[in-house]
């Protein structure tokens, strides 16, 4: 490291500056000057600093200034601090800020030398502690988040980017996609990881409770307030809140939301006093809030306040490269769960899983999979334990449309009886007791109901094409 480190000299007389920059640019560093502490903290701001190494007297301004200076703009840059005989007690107190050494005038060149590289091996070894550390983190930072895809990977690389800092992140996909994944992955990649993470979906609470849920409340601000109650900005202070579903906050709480968000301040419902607040704030929608500003349905000020950094998570069907290895996940977690040995997925049913589009995302998928589970018998998922809407895309669970003229809700009912019963006949090649069980009925049942809805016996069976007599 030592021809590439970079030493920044601090002191208001000149003959010390240009001796030392000539000494330690003579043993292979790079060195710049500055002549008091205003000039330094350009350079910590805006250059990579190794070492500082700093007189403590200064007019003006001294070396204990620079010390917080540094720590604040270069936390892992080393300070060294120089100061005369007479003035050690000063040199212990910078090294109680956080000063690596100190060393008084006058100075031999082999021990300040020496100095120097111990407090630059030092920086290596902090500096490489922490780059481990983001390994660790970014390996074990998505423990859930399976997959490999290209849209996968640029969501991991996002995350990589924004996670330690405090800009607000906006988590936008379809429902199922895991947005609240992406939030926790954010938070434990951050400085703030040691803190508290505290989720909240703002579309499961009313929204009479939910402005107590976020901010709390005082004893006996309203019915039932029986005591103080800390909301969950408080709850969350140096650590991360998560706001999913924040498309459904009224507009009287995205006020008092913004509030907090600018004034970094909450006031309890019924209270008097602001409460200073440290939180990262993220927040997830499946809804296109820039859509809900058009229509008057969301604040233009919080939504440019929330989408600082925008993550879009990729559709299930948009990244089908990773139903493979979410399919390896479920099966082994579930299997295992259940106590069952199953172990893979038949090629037929793999087939069918690759060509379904998931409206409910990678959710859907961990359903499809604990459904499978539970009702195969062997050590591989097969087609017939896969729900019919999968095994046949023309078979939906979506509800029709209702037109103006009305629906028969008993046809359509019986239509989608008939195609599940056919569908289970199909699959157990027409043994009406196989079927039975893939529905789960009884035989009688099963019975009664192809007779009801006046199936054909062999309605299940595929249609052939007409093949011309010779």
């Amino acid at each position: 490291m030592k021809h590439e480190a970079h030493i920044l000299v601090v002191d208001d007389e000149r003959s010390m500056r240009e001796f030392l920059e000539i000494f330690f640019q003579r043993e292979g560093y790079k060195v710049t000057t500055a002549p008091g502490v205003d000039q330094a903290e350009v350079h910590l701001e805006n250059d990579e600093i190794d070492v500082v190494i700093t007189d403590m007297q200064m007019p003006e301004r001294g070396g204990l200034e620079l010390l917080n200076a540094a720590r604040e703009l270069s936390p892992e840059t080393a300070v060294v601090v120089i100061t005369a005989y007479a003035s050690t007690d000063s040199a212990i107190a910078a090294m109680r800020e956080g000063a690596y050494d100190y060393i008084t005038k006058p100075f031999k060149v082999d021990e300040i030398r020496l100095v120097v590289e111990k407090a630059l091996e030092k920086k290596e070894l902090a500096v490489e502690n922490q780059r481990l550390k983001s390994q660790l983190k970014s390996q074990a930072g998505h423990p859930t988040i399976i997959g490999n895809s290209r849209g996968l990977r640029d969501v991991f690389d996002l995350i990589g980017q924004v996670a330690d800092t405090r800009t607000s992140v906006l988590i936008s996909g379809e429902s199922g996609t895991g947005k609240e994944l992406v939030a926790r992955a954010l938070h434990d990649q951050s400085a703030r990881s040691e803190k508290a993470f505290v989720g909240l979906n703002c579309g499961a609470i009313p929204e009479n409770l939910l402005e107590s849920e976020l901010f709390g409340h005082e004893k006996g601000s309203f019915t039932g307030a029986v005591g103080e109650k800390k909301g969950l900005f408080e709850v969350a202070d140096g650590g991360t809140l998560f706001l999913d579903e924040v498309a459904e906050l009224s507009m009287a709480l995205q006020v008092k939301l913004l509030r907090a968000i600018q004034e970094k301040s909450i006031r309890r419902v019924g209270g008097t006093v602001d409460i200073d607040v440290d939180v990262r704030l993220l927040s997830a929608s499946n809804r296109d809030l820039g859509e809900a500003v058009t229509q008057g349905q969301f604040r233009n000020d919080l939504f440019y306040r929330l989408n600082v950094i925008q993550i879009l998570l990729p559709a299930l069907r948009e990244r089908r490269e990773d139903i493979p290895p979410l399919l390896r996940h479920f099966l082994e977690k579930l299997s295992e769960a259940a106590g069952r040995p199953i172990q893979a997925v038949s090629e037929g049913a793999m087939k069918k899983l690759m060509a379904y589009d998931y409206p409910g995302n990678v959710r859907e998928l961990e359903n499809i999979v604990e459904r499978a589970v539970a009702l195969s018998r062997g050590t591989e998922i097969e087609v017939d334990a896969l729900p019919p809407n999968v095994v046949d895309t023309r078979v939906s669970t979506a509800a029709p449309l209702i037109s103006a003229d009305g629906i028969n809700l008993q046809n359509l009912l019986d239509d989608y009886e008939r195609s599940l019963l056919s569908e289970a006949l199909r699959l157990s090649g027409g043994v009406k007791k196989k079927a039975a069980k893939l529905v789960g009925v009884s035989f009688r049942s099963f019975r009664y109901r192809v007779e009801k809805l006046e199936m054909d016996a062999d309605s299940w069976r595929p249609s052939r094409p007409e093949v011309d007599a010779a």
